[in-house]
């Protein structure tokens, strides 16, 4: 076995964990939340307040055009 793997494993461990501990601090945040659900033709947006839906709903659009342009590709 490469020792080189072995301390590049290890130092993946220890920077997980001081992920961890620095994410378990109390910190003070604001959450925002959208999402975008497509049943056939009809999208459903949905979202925390009208920032993140019009953001939300530029990404769908984003999406769907690229989808577009490759499938088209193919």
């Amino acid at each position: 076995m490469n020792p080189w793997l072995f301390i590049i494993g290890l130092a993946l461990i220890f920077v997980g964990f001081i992920l961890i501990i620095a994410g378990s601090l109390p910190q003070k945040t604001e959450i925002k939340s959208g999402g975008v659900v497509l049943i056939g033709p009809v999208p459903l947006i949905f979202g925390t307040d009208k920032e993140t839906v019009i953001l939300v709903s530029l990404l769908a659009i984003v999406i769907m055009i690229l989808a577009l342009l490759l499938l088209r590709a193919v």
